[in-house]
């Protein structure tokens, strides 16, 4: 039972995604890969609107201490085995904003990040790459 629901999840993985405190050009990024040009559909990739029903998380932003209760909140309730996916450099690291009071740190301090998308913005050809090579992975 456990290598078909990996099979079904390596097939068809659901992504919810959470923006903690983005700037936003990653999220546009991130809804640029649903439309016709990139189409993620047809790799069977779908959004979905609630962390209960996903396999993959996409973390977007810098994480602080607003939104840190939140990241782990999400991140509980998304079913296990789930893979974990910062997209943007503010992700993969606070770059300018670690110095400020309200940063906490990276994900990875926090929870478990398979993979790390750099770029700001991230091109969604990256972005799909990125989700490949969590997929990979498993």
């Amino acid at each position: 039972m456990g290598n078909a629901k990996l099979w079904g999840l390596k097939k068809s993985p659901w992504v919810f995604h959470l923006a903690a405190a983005p700037c936003n050009n990653c999220d546009i990024e991130i809804l640029d890969i649903l439309t016709p040009r990139w189409d993620v559909e047809r790799f069977g990739i779908v959004l979905v609107g609630s962390p209960r029903h996903a396999d993959a998380l996409l973390v977007t932003g810098v994480i602080n201490r607003k939104s840190l209760p939140r990241v782990l909140r999400v991140y509980e309730q998304t079913p296990k085995p789930c893979l974990v996916i910062g997209v943007g450099s503010c992700a993969c690291h606070p770059h300018i904003f670690e110095p400020s009071y309200n940063v906490v740190g990276p994900y990875d301090k926090y929870i478990p990040v398979d993979v790390y998308i750099p770029g700001c913005p991230p091109k969604p050809e990256a972005i799909i790459l990125g989700v490949v090579k969590a997929l990979k992975r498993l």
